[in-house]
């Protein structure tokens, strides 16, 4: 296992995208339930030619798509370890070390934000997950006095949740989980900057306080998807606070780079919101899946998700133990904090800014090549790691309808291509393409090689049009 690890590491420019079609790696796996076990060097071998061989490869440096950190190969030794001890991370001594040592990255994490050392925090699967945390200690500790906890929100007059529309679907569901409802979410415009417009949102609260609605929540974005725009979090802190409502940052994509003392400024306000949702697995280059969201102080948790078993109930004595059950929904779950622990203590913060500063720079170059030459065009510019752009080929400005559908068919063709994995969005109605760079293994040349690839698959594709 080691060796095909170590193999699938030491071929990294292959295609990303291998192209097999959905009904032909269906076919890999059209057998019957196994009645008898088989020889495990030929099951290896099996893995390494439909598993392995064939992975698309968001540990490569040619990963452009979605928000595919690379993983780092101390955290994949960190997996290996969790799942060998196999311990439940619910009470304290089921799991003792890896508990007090999830404390401590928790600490760890506020601290390297800026939020402060003292918050407490919850270790989840990813930023939806932590944004649906979030938005439910927000909910119960807002609506704790008119006895939400107990009663739900039958009776209640309609919660209200304000966010930009360039929001994280993920809010959208978890306001569906909560039962609030996505009829009580205000998608409030942005600016050219795709940044929350505030006046719209201030106006958007007073319209709902007049209606007999009640606003409770703001989310802040620090870094969206789409442009990785960070709102003004501290005029939304300013408002969320006048107003009495509970301010969440969505961290999930950029949080984390506010540790980058040069992008510092972008993010003041962020150590005034009452939560906080981050993914580890993005700008920490962590393995698929970590995530986490922080609040003000552990005892918000546990209003939230404290609930009193007899089997449960085994530190009678005292002793100080913390169970991490009494301050998170699930009561099965892995040692995920180790990868992260492992990896700040093998290289340290420095190592992991300059990794982020590294990839800002990557975009701001992207975007540098792409203003210079003729036949693209930039159209979003963003302080992270994300850029938005469009071919144009040899089509004239002004031809709009026909340069969204060209760079709309772009989108298949790059993975049909395979030499880069690249995807679309749509920015003030427009089709255009998408780069997202947060990868410790992509350089400048694999910035040139991605402009060559999008230029010879776009000359493709209009030849074919």
């Amino acid at each position: 296992m080691a060796a095909l690890v170590r193999e699938r590491y030491e071929h990294l420019d292959g295609r990303v995208f291998c192209g097999e079609t959905p009904d032909e790696v269906a076919s890999w796996f059209d057998e019957p339930l196994p009645e008898s076990g088989g020889d495990l060097g030929e099951l290896l071998l099996e893995v390494k030619a439909k598993v392995m061989d064939t992975a698309t490869l968001n540990i490569g440096s040619n990963m452009y798509a979605y928000v595919m950190a690379g993983g780092n190969q101390v955290s994949v030794a960190a997996d290996l370890l969790v799942s060998a001890i196999n311990q439940n991370v619910t009470k304290w001594h089921l799991a003792p070390a890896l508990t007090e040592l999830e404390k401590r990255v928790i600490q760890w994490t506020g601290q390297f934000v800026g939020y402060g050392p003292a918050a407490g925090g919850a270790i989840v699967s990813s930023g939806s997950a932590a944004n649906l945390m979030g938005l439910t200690v927000g909910r119960n500790v807002f609506l704790e006095r008119a006895g939400a906890r107990e009663k739900g929100l039958f009776g209640m007059a309609p919660t209200v949740l304000y966010a930009s529309t360039e929001t994280h679907g993920s809010v959208d569901k978890s306001l569906d989980v909560l039962g609030i409802g996505s009829d009580q979410l205000r998608r409030i415009p942005v600016d050219a900057d795709f940044r929350i417009d505030v006046n719209a949102l201030r106006e958007a609260i007073q319209t709902d306080r007049s209606r007999g609605l009640q606003p409770f929540c703001v989310v802040g974005n620090a870094g969206t998807v789409n442009t990785g725009a960070i709102d003004p979090l501290t005029q939304l802190a300013d408002l969320s606070e006048a107003e009495g409502l509970w301010f969440h940052v969505d961290g999930s994509y950029g949080g984390l780079a506010s540790a980058v003392p040069e992008l510092a400024d972008l993010y003041a306000g962020m150590d005034r919101a009452d939560s906080i949702a981050l993914d580890y697995h993005k700008w920490l280059y962590q393995p698929f899946e970590i995530g986490c969201t922080l609040v003000r102080d552990w005892a918000q948790l546990e209003r939230t998700f404290k609930r009193s078993a007899s089997y449960l109930d085994t530190d009678k004595e005292g002793g100080g133990r913390f169970d991490i059950n009494e301050h998170h929904f699930q009561l099965s779950r892995s040692g995920k904090a180790l990868k992260v622990w492992m990896s700040l203590k093998a290289y340290g913060t420095t190592r992991f800014i300059d990794m982020m500063r590294k990839d800002v720079e990557l975009r701001a170059y992207l975007c540098r090549t792409l203003d210079a030459a003729e036949d693209f065009r930039v159209v979003s510019n963003g302080p992270l790691a994300i850029a938005t752009f469009q071919y144009i080929g040899s089509l004239e400005p002004g031809h709009e309808n026909r340069i969204a559908a060209l760079n709309a068919s772009m989108v298949p063709a790059i993975e049909r291509d395979g030499r880069i994995f690249l995807t679309g969005t749509i920015l003030d109605g427009r089709q255009v393409l998408r780069a997202c760079i947060i990868n410790h293994r992509t350089q400048q040349s694999d910035i040139d090689f991605m402009v060559r690839v999008l230029r010879e698959v776009g000359q493709s594709v209009e030849r074919t049009r």
